[in-house]
């Protein structure tokens, strides 16, 4: 779509957002016409149906508020706080103990562990306490029609999920989601629940809002796209002497560098990994000091799921207090 008349769109439906206004019916913009034309064309929808169905869509401005203040805005200590709590560790593990046949099976499957699983559905859904509020239709359609910097994505996921509600017999107005979208226990945007959602106990449905296997064997199957490495390390706390080791330090979490590498840097790393390794020099800021962490091929698998290394650390630590806290109680 045009980005002239995508921005038109977004200038309408502002407008019909009127200061106090929670919610606006979607216009009937160019832009709408276009998407409708285009699924009908593409994916053999019917005009009549689509155009009734968005009838009963709505704008949210609560959802293009929302946009503007993500978690992963705040420094690591204060992001991590949000999930490091007594109430998320304690969840955890009493997931773990509910879902152990399934999180045992998957394991043994798919070669993710356990508590890798059980922490990204806690960092997501607090165990499936908060899947969203949102219908994902209207979160798709405010994003996609009425946030003009990332229309182009949103508008994909809005005809991925009109596809997937076809796929899996849903009531496009019945889904419930995150303010941009995400479903169910793991979270998934339309894209990823078409591609990566497992039917794992085999009742022909993939449920990833109250099927707590499916959820569980979806997160490990997106990880296995993604490449997760059986048995591989995923970080470890670094320590460095001097200030060389700064000019590791750079945007993004793709490993690009070598252990080797680093270590003629200054930076102290484990002798269980080799020169060759390849590793992301990570800095996560304290109040009053610096934490260096190492992140290997897999604590990069994580970020898949969120590109935020804030995000992979959480993930990664509530882990760990998690399966502690388990075993412990074994």
């Amino acid at each position: 779509m045009k980005p002239n008349i995508l921005l038109s769109a977004a200038l309408l439906c502002a407008s019909l957002l009127t200061a106090g206004a929670a919610s606006a019916e979607i216009p009937q913009t160019d832009a709408l016409n276009r998407f409708i034309a285009q699924m009908v064309k593409q994916h053999h929808f019917n005009e009549a149906e689509l155009k009734k169905l968005f009838q009963s869509v709505t704008i949210q401005q609560p959802i293009l508020d929302a946009m503007g203040k993500p978690a992963e805005g705040k420094p690591w200590y204060q992001y991590r706080e949000i999930f490091m709590t007594d109430s998320r560790i304690d969840g955890g593990v009493q997931f773990w103990r509910e879902n152990e046949a399934a999180l045992k099976a998957v394991e043994q499957q798919y070669g993710v562990p356990a508590e890798i699983i059980v922490a990204i559905i806690g960092v997501e859904t607090k165990y499936g306490a908060f899947t969203g509020k949102y219908r994902v239709i209207d979160a798709l359609s405010t994003l996609g029609f009425a946030y003009p910097s990332r229309s182009e994505f949103f508008l994909k996921e809005l005809e991925n999920f009109l596809i997937l509600s076809r796929e899996e017999h849903l009531d496009p107005l019945q889904p419930l989601g995150s303010y941009a979208g995400a479903m169910g226990l793991a979270q998934f945007m339309p894209s990823s629940y078409r591609a990566y959602a497992k039917d794992f106990d085999q009742d022909k449905k993939r449920d990833i809002w109250h099927n707590n296997s499916d959820a569980i064997a979806s997160v490990a199957n997106y990880f296995v796209a993604n490449h997760w490495q059986r048995g591989g390390a995923i970080t470890y706390q670094v320590s460095a002497k001097g200030d060389a080791y700064k000019k590791a330090l750079s945007k993004g979490v793709k490993p690009d560098t070598s252990v080797g590498e680093l270590r003629k840097l200054g930076v102290d790393i484990p002798n269980a990994l080799g020169n060759s390794e390849p590793a992301k020099l990570l800095s996560y800021p304290m109040p009053d000091h610096e934490q260096l962490w190492l992140g290997l091929h897999n604590f990069y698998v994580i970020t898949r799921y969120n590109h935020s290394p804030l995000y992979a650390m959480a993930a990664y630590q509530l882990s760990q207090a998690i399966k502690a806290k388990y075993l412990l109680n074994q």
